[in-house]
């Protein structure tokens, strides 16, 4: 597997791998919530993110990973975490993470927060074994939760 920087030439690539592995949703790794997978969406993201990254198998996408730093540069929000559900539990995720957290380092960005449904089984736990808390209790009063985490202890 090869993690690199996604770009909006790859689009087309993500959104058929996303349609091949029926779903209709970026964020597909361990239920998490949707996001469109339309080309124009993938490549607005990717083109836009300062922290998009793409893991590829055999030459084909398996995984995309997209982070953006706020404007004040010291906190990003990880807008996209999907794994190709056939390659759920093999690293790919956790590869993801350690990228994005890698080129964070590199801008000086100290945290890293992501928004989850939380009524969806799996997914705080997926986030809590990387080294994410809970931050907003008024986010959870309407379904969803904020969680952070420091960059340097990502694991």
């Amino acid at each position: 597997m090869r993690v690199r920087p996604a770009y909006p030439d790859d689009a087309e690539r993500l959104r058929a791998a996303v349609a091949r592995s029926r779903g209709e949703s970026v964020l597909a790794d361990a239920d998490l919530p949707p996001l469109p997978a339309s080309p124009a969406s993938v490549r607005e993201a990717a083109g836009e993110a300062d922290c998009s990254f793409v893991v590829e198998e055999n030459g084909q996408p398996v995984g995309i990973a997209i982070a953006h730093p706020d404007e004040d540069g010291r906190e990003a929000e990880l807008l996209a975490l999907w794994v190709h559900p056939e390659r759920c539990g093999r690293g790919v995720a956790d590869r993801l993470l350690t990228r994005v957290a890698t080129a964070l380092t590199e801008r000086g960005i100290a945290r890293v927060r992501v928004t989850v449904e939380s009524d969806i089984p799996g997914v705080a736990a997926f986030y809590h074994d990387h080294g994410f808390s809970e931050r907003d209790s008024e986010a959870r009063s309407e379904g969803l939760s904020v969680l952070v985490a420091e960059v340097s202890s990502l694991r």
